[in-house]
């Protein structure tokens, strides 16, 4: 096997010093705030948030109506069973009175008999 070469201290700070430079490089390479191609891509982006923004609103408004909807049918519904249990409460009293009727009518044509 052929030997393994350390690098020597010299070696890697040449390197190290060389990453610096590469990431420096980088970094400058990188178009600026004011570059058109920068400015471009923000006016985009923005654009995309305000449509995602009017798309929420829209989405909240719609969820706002549906629960509007939704309580106005509920509200109509109670009222609905309130007057319907009412109606059977009325029912049930003209029931009651129309038995009883009969029954004094009954109990009057047993007493007409006996006398």
């Amino acid at each position: 096997m052929s030997g393994f070469k350390e690098p020597s201290f010299a070696d890697r700070q040449k390197a190290a010093q060389q990453a610096r430079q590469n990431i420096l490089n980088k970094f400058r390479a990188k178009p600026g705030i004011d570059d058109p191609e920068v400015m471009k891509r923000q006016a985009e982006r923005e654009a995309l948030a305000a449509e995602r923004a009017k798309a929420r609103l829209a989405r909240e408004a719609a969820k706002a109506e549906q629960i509007a909807r939704e309580a106005e049918a509920a509200a109509q519904a109670a009222v609905q069973l309130a007057r319907e249990k009412e109606e059977a409460a009325a029912r049930e009293l003209a029931l009651e009175a129309e038995r009883k009727a009969a029954r004094d009518a009954r109990y009057a044509a047993r007493k007409k008999k006996r006398k």
